[in-house]
């Protein structure tokens, strides 16, 4: 018997952008086996700061629109791409008149810290699949076959 792989299409428009914080959208792309990461389409607008965290994994991130301004004061617009090591702590501001979008790849977590250093809160990819879902429950939207638990 022959198994088949084939290519999975995902309509991004018919995606709902879902609020992580004030200012912060996401919409998922992909959730990796065993928490190891996800790849999601982030949406932060002007004038929002993500707050220091540390990636235990590498980051790829890929300006689809709008600007941010990283901490070491560089800005990345549409077209640039910025990849994060292991073990990297940053923080960044969207900055001009539009939300940024980026295609964000994370792999492991992202430790959010306050300003000594103290791990305050941990993103993973199984946390964004739950907020996905507990928002998607909450306002009635369908789950997408891709997402659904056991996917």
């Amino acid at each position: 018997m022959t198994t088949s792989l084939t290519s999975a299409p995902l309509d991004t428009a018919l995606l709902p952008w879902v609020p992580l914080n004030p200012g912060i959208a996401f919409k998922p792309l992909a959730y990796f086996p065993d928490n190891a990461g996800w790849q999601l389409l982030l949406r932060v607008e002007p004038g929002t700061v993500i707050p220091l965290h540390r990636h235990t994994g590498e980051v790829h991130a890929f300006n689809l629109a709008g600007h941010r301004r990283l901490d070491t004061g560089e800005v990345v617009g549409p077209g640039m791409y910025v990849f994060e090591p292991a073990g990297n702590v940053d923080t960044w501001q969207a900055i001009g008149d539009e939300p940024c979008i980026i295609h964000i790849e994370v792999r492991g977590r992202n430790e959010y810290l306050d300003e000594a250093g103290h791990l305050l809160h941990v993103a993973d990819a199984e946390g964004s699949r739950r907020s996905y879902l507990q928002w998607c429950e909450a306002q009635g939207e369908p789950v997408h076959p891709a997402f659904r638990v056991g996917a």
